[in-house]
């Protein structure tokens, strides 16, 4: 079992916004790292403070995840933290090592975390 990070920032706190950046998100995520979905455990997304116009998790029901478990929170309120900013946290099954996987960080979040590799 392994875990794969990703987040990304949406322009505006909006539901078709937050859904279309989580859909990316995500989409990216399971390009680059070969996910098949038989392999997803659970699924966990945070959110800053800012954004309440929607659940994350339904972006990726609507990415055709319903059947798998899915968590949402909101991410602590750091003083000077990135705003509109969505994370996730993926649980999968795969025999690859933790170098072999691909964190993706997109739009305003792509600073995050400049110390792992593209």
């Amino acid at each position: 079992m392994r875990a794969l990070r990703g987040a990304t920032t949406i322009d505006i706190d909006s539901a078709e916004h937050m859904e279309e950046r989580t859909i990316a998100l995500l989409a990216e995520m399971f390009d680059r790292n070969d996910i098949d979905h038989g392999d997803l455990i659970s699924i966990v997304f945070t959110a800053t403070s800012d954004i309440n116009s929607a659940f994350p998790a339904a972006a990726a029901r609507k990415f055709g995840l319903g059947d798998v478990p899915l968590l949402c929170a909101q991410e602590l309120d750091i003083v000077d933290g990135t705003p509109l900013c969505l994370r996730v946290l993926i649980h999968l099954n795969t025999e690859r090592g933790r170098d072999e996987l691909h964190h993706i960080y997109l739009e305003g979040a792509r600073g995050l975390r400049d110390d792992l590799p593209e």
